[in-house]
């Protein structure tokens, strides 16, 4: 039982204690990363240089006059050998207290064993933290998947696929804020508090201000405070930070994440278009070492230029209806024979939007952009000059999901206003994800905002390069109540 692994442990932390040990210290020797002591081990170990290393215990063996530990530091893994003739101090209470999972400091030389097996032979040992609880073993791990997201730190500790996981996430933002601002753009931060969700379309979370005795949103997007600062005279904008969105879980969703949104004067979406394109091959190369991936079994090539599809076009084919044109009836009796769930209030925009999402992007796997959808669906894109009624938006799909969307960005105040207008009478009939009218950012763009191209992406294009669900992807995500497990 845990509970008598746990008093064993407690009993033998008093044994430390009762030899005048302290099992927590604060100060740990200076000590030489296993990593780098593995880079140097021929010479150090020619030269019987002295060096000090610390870890957590991560395997014990060995009995009588010799015992054998595994010591991990997070960089790398080195075996101690510890001789009751080399350390006498302690040789006893340090064999039969130790456990796997506490934390050690050994200093000694470098030999090489027997059985040809890189070590450290120890002159001196130094509790650093004596574990409480026993680990998982790192051959099998965690198996309960609700506990390996909620005890995040032993999946990590005892799976290497997790923890490498982390790493590359790590690779994936250093190498997109690299590229940005290698091409100019000003990393900054905006509030997450706003008096407005805007951006886009989601519901938002409410939180109370005690100070000024107000509610104020969690930001849905980035994009509103980005696009004032195009105004303000910044040609190239950037920010990577988290954004809330208070709706459901699934493989693609979650209720806060990292997202990233540019803003780029002076372009426009075709111009976005090529800089994302080569932005998504680096993201890619940067994660996996190549231009592929797996997904869901598939593998997506993103060495080749992506094909460029009209969302119109393909909307057509699909259900026989322009959706520049389709009338609110049409739209609705063809959702209810592909057998969409639908709640009564949407119009014509959330339909296409609902036939597009169910039944066309499940089908887009490889690499691809989309661009050109109708006007109705997107409030913040301009509109082609060709075709008023379709708008310069593209996104960037894969493996049937949406992995990043950009625009020409609609800077007429007197258009925006309109279309914010419309939104706000979708939200009247019951649309919470409809968008509020922002008067703030439309006095902004009263005093001008250069033509501009904008894009946002999330970590969810993290989670299908390496074909993962994205809650697994995200080190602590929200779970529900202990209770309900």
């Amino acid at each position: 039982m845990l509970e008598d692994l746990i008093a064993d442990r407690k009993k033998k932390l008093s044994h430390f204690i009762e030899a005048g040990i302290n099992p927590y210290p604060a100060f740990v020797s200076a000590f030489t990363p296993i990593n780098k002591v593995k880079e140097s081990f021929t010479v150090w170990s020619e030269e019987k240089k002295d060096i000090t290393i610390v870890g957590r215990i991560t395997g014990m063996r060995g009995q009588g006059g010799v015992f054998f530990l595994d010591i991990f530091d997070g960089t790398d893994k080195l075996q101690i050998v510890v001789k009751k003739d080399t350390v006498e101090e302690h040789y006893a209470l340090y064999q039969n207290n130790l456990d796997i999972g506490d934390f050690l400091e050994s200093s000694g030389t470098l030999f090489v064993t027997a059985k040809g097996e890189n070590s450290l032979l120890a002159k001196n040992l130094k509790l650093l933290v004596k574990s409480l609880r026993p680990l998982p073993s790192s051959y099998y791990g965690l198996e309960n998947e609700e506990l390996k997201l909620r005890e995040r730190y032993l999946d990590i500790l005892t799976d290497p696929f997790v923890r490498d996981l982390f790493i590359k996430k790590n690779i994936f933002f250093t190498s997109l804020r690299d590229h940005l601002k290698k091409h100019g753009f000003l990393e900054v931060e905006t509030p997450v508090l706003e008096s407005i969700a805007g951006g886009a379309e989601a519901e938002p979370f409410i939180t109370h201000h005690n100070a000024l005795d107000r509610n104020f949103y969690l930001r849905i997007s980035l994009e509103l405070p980005l696009k004032k600062l195009l105004v303000a005279g910044y040609p190239k904008v950037f920010e990577l930070g988290r954004v809330f969105r208070n709706e459901g879980i699934d493989a693609e969703h979650l209720q806060d994440y990292t997202q990233c949104e540019f803003y780029w004067a002076y372009a426009d979406y075709h111009a976005l278009m090529d800089f994302t394109e080569d932005l998504y091959k680096k993201l890619v190369k940067d994660v996996t070492g190549g231009l592929t991936n797996e997904k869901d079994g598939h593998t997506l090539d993103w060495s080749k230029p992506l094909p460029r599809l009209n969302f119109c076009d393909l909307f057509e084919e699909k259900f026989g209806l322009d959706p520049r044109t389709a009338k609110e009836a049409e739209l609705t009796k063809k959702a209810k024979e592909e057998n969409i769930k639908l709640e009564g209030h949407e119009e014509a925009g959330r339909l296409i939007d609902l036939l597009y999402k169910k039944k066309i992007r499940p089908n887009l796997i490889q690499p691809c952009i989309l661009m050109n959808p109708p006007v109705v669906i997107e409030p913040l894109a301009k509109r082609t000059e060709k075709d008023q009624a379709v708008v310069e938006r593209f996104q960037i799909i894969a493996a049937g999901s949406e992995l990043g969307k950009g625009f020409s960005e609609l800077n007429d105040p007197l258009d925006q206003r309109t279309r914010f207008e419309s939104q706000m009478e979708l939200r009247k009939k019951g649309d919470k994800e409809a968008q509020e009218l922002d008067e703030d950012f439309l006095t902004a763009l009263e005093y001008g905002m250069p033509p501009a191209a904008g894009f946002g992406l999330s970590e969810r294009l993290f989670a299908i390069i390496m074909d993962r669900p994205v809650r697994e992807t995200v080190i602590f995500p929200l779970m529900k109540n202990k209770g309900t497990l």
